[in-house]
């Protein structure tokens, strides 16, 4: 989308941080009113992160205004709300390729800008990256400043704690923006608490607060009962108790959508020394009332009118396998009154709305916190009861340890419902779920199942959930196969695969969802196909079997070749002496970029097509 000048006058001479700082700064509101206009016409015509972007535009301006960025860095948590710092980073007129094959990346991102400091997509890293970043501008001795700016949701996650206890102990120079967005925007937000955000973030506040600590730094208890009276008076008038704790300057709360007071806030801020934070109070999807008054819905959006006020609903057509996971869920309720559901701050997305409304005694929804997520369900397990985790691929990684430590040395029956296995599309290499097969299959004790249909999916997840030890569903994004899944729930005999066709030579031993794209190929090619249903344990007889009648095994998953359930099946056939040509197909071993499913499919070979010419390149050799 080029820039109409016309439309845009400010903007247009903003295309860079240093064009912006060029500008008067009275400019500022009116360069925030056309980079919101911008956005809001940019992301309807094209899709992506909407809401949490529109609630930052005062602050992205304001940081790149005050702060001479590239030189300083400042660091974006999660990055769904860097769309506005993209767009005045000189990417401006490439905001219709964002999220699409070859187009801009939906976060920040270091091979793609020198502004991006940080190449993210999970949350909570930003302060610790900033404080890293902090303690080597102060080697480096050039006067480098560094801003984590981090959200109230980014802010649950037990790294952010740690690193704001570890900060306020080194003492490097460095500023945490905390953009909150949760909380309304009260009356202590206006004149008064800006009045006073300027006072405590002005020379003389900071002058006297550090000598008062130095003068009184022999007096023990009168130094105790300075701090404490200062703490009461801030107390009074600034909820940053706890932030202070950490050994952090607290500021705020502030108007974060007041650009003006939040430039003269930041000019004061830039100059004090140690740890500050800064608290802004924002409106997710400021700017365009359907997304202020529903900023979840519109968190990401399709392509949609803006005219309309809601953006169209999706075609209603197969059930997702979130969809499915969710009816299992209510059905599994009504009949185990000990199922505990466990979601880190996943509702929507893991298909989980209406359980937690007609079970709101057995959800529970622990925020930004895998870790905690995980063991929370040994304690659950260990009382009795029957927890479910239901977590994305992508975040199961943050629960390593505990899914070894907590949940499979003890043998728990936890079970894992992994959503949005294998390629995820649109979010790219921070989101694509490439690896649980891997990381999952060398832990003892785990029972792992990878449905080819919503069916099968439906009957794993009992099958789980009666195990009598940790297992894991894992299934893909997005839309089902059309399989309708049985009503009826029926436990599967554990480590036992099924032939789906009979053929000859070749055997395609499949695990999961790219079921359909072996039988198409194994129609072409005569080949018989198994839908394994378990990558741990195997059906050792079914690989001994289509070994014994087959010339060459092929082996077909959405998830790393390095480590996945192909590597189980060769190690299996080498324990066994079983000497066959086995072909590998799944991931290659590097990071998949964005692109829409079906694209990545097809670039990757392991679509219908795809699956067929490696394995007649295979057979050529």
């Amino acid at each position: 989308m080029t820039l109409d000048i016309s439309k845009y006058p400010h903007l247009a001479l903003a295309n860079t941080p240093d064009e912006l700082r060029l500008l008067p700064q009275d400019s500022l509101p009116t360069v925030c009113d056309e980079l919101r206009t911008y956005l809001l016409n940019s992301v309807s015509q094209t899709s992506g992160h909407f809401a949490s972007g529109l609630g930052a535009v005062e602050l992205t301006v304001a940081l790149h205004y005050v702060y001479n960025t590239p030189f300083d860095h400042v660091i974006w948590d999660v990055g769904h709300q860097a769309y506005p710092h993209k767009i005045l980073t000189g990417r401006r007129d490439q905001m219709s390729t964002i999220r699409q094959k070859n187009g801009l990346h939906p976060f920040p991102w270091r091979e793609e800008s020198e502004y991006d400091v940080l190449s993210v997509g999970h949350s909570s890293t930003s302060i610790s990256a900033g404080l890293g970043m902090a303690i080597a501008a102060e080697k480096e001795g050039k006067g480098r400043k560094v801003v984590s700016v981090i959200g109230d949701g980014a802010i649950t996650a037990g790294m952010a704690f740690e690193a704001m206890n570890h900060a306020g102990d080194v003492h490097s120079d460095m500023l945490v923006i905390l953009n909150d967005n949760e909380m309304s925007i009260s009356e202590n937000v206006g004149a008064l608490n800006n009045h006073l955000a300027r006072l405590l973030s002005g020379n003389l506040y900071s002058t006297i607060r550090e000598g008062g600590k130095k003068v009184l730094s022999g007096a023990p208890p009168i130094k105790e009962l300075v701090k404490r009276a200062e703490e009461h008076l801030k107390g009074m008038v600034v909820p940053g108790t706890l932030f202070e704790e950490f050994g952090f300057n607290y500021i705020g709360p502030v108007d974060g959508h007041d650009v003006e007071e939040l430039v003269k806030t930041l000019k004061n801020m830039r100059n004090l020394k140690g740890p500050q934070f800064l608290h802004i109070m924002t409106k997710k999807g400021k700017g365009y009332a359907p997304a202020e008054a529903d900023p979840i819905n519109f968190h990401a959006v399709p392509k949609f009118d803006l005219s309309q006020n809601a953006f169209p609903k999706a075609k209603s057509g197969k059930p997702t396998f979130s969809n499915i996971f969710g009816d299992w869920l209510c059905d599994m309720a009504a009949q185990d009154d000990k199922l505990m559901a466990i979601t880190p701050a996943m509702r929507e997305g893991s298909g989980m709305v209406r359980f937690s409304k007609e079970y709101p005694n057995q959800y529970f929804d622990v925020a930004i916190a895998e870790q905690h997520a995980v063991t929370l369900a040994t304690g659950m397990a260990i009382g009795g009861y029957n927890p479910v985790v239901a977590i994305y691929s992508t975040f199961l990684q943050r629960g390593y340890d505990q899914l070894i430590h907590d949940v499979a040395i003890m043998d728990l029956p936890v079970m894992f419902a992994i959503d949005r296995g294998g390629l995820v599309g649109a979010d790219g290499q921070t989101h694509q779920g490439s690896f649980d097969l891997s990381f999952m299959r060398c832990i003892p004790n785990m029972t792992i199942m990878t449905p080819s249909d919503e069916n099968e999916c439906r009957q794993m997840l009992y099958t789980g959930h009666l195990h009598q030890g940790p297992s894991a569903v894992r299934y893909p994004r997005g839309s089902g196969t059309g399989i309708e899944a049985e009503k009826t729930m029926t436990a599967l005999e554990i480590g036992k695969g099924i032939v789906r066709r009979e053929g000859e030579k070749i055997a395609i031993l499949n695990f999961g969802t790219t079921l359909s794209y072996a039988l198409e190929a194994a129609d072409n090619l005569n080949a018989t196909v198994a839908d394994m249903r378990f990558v741990k344990p195997l059906d050792g007889e079914l690989i001994k079997q289509l070994a014994a009648s087959h010339d060459v095994l092929i082996t077909v998953e959405e998830n790393a070749i390095a480590g996945g359930a192909g590597s189980g099946v060769i190690e299996y056939m080498m324990k066994e002496k079983c000497l066959k040509p086995v072909l590998n197909i799944g991931l290659p071993d590097r990071f998949i970029e964005q692109g829409t499913q079906q694209e990545l499919h097809a670039m990757l070979g392991i679509d219908g097509a795809g699956i067929e010419r490696q394995i007649r390149e295979f057979m050529a050799k």
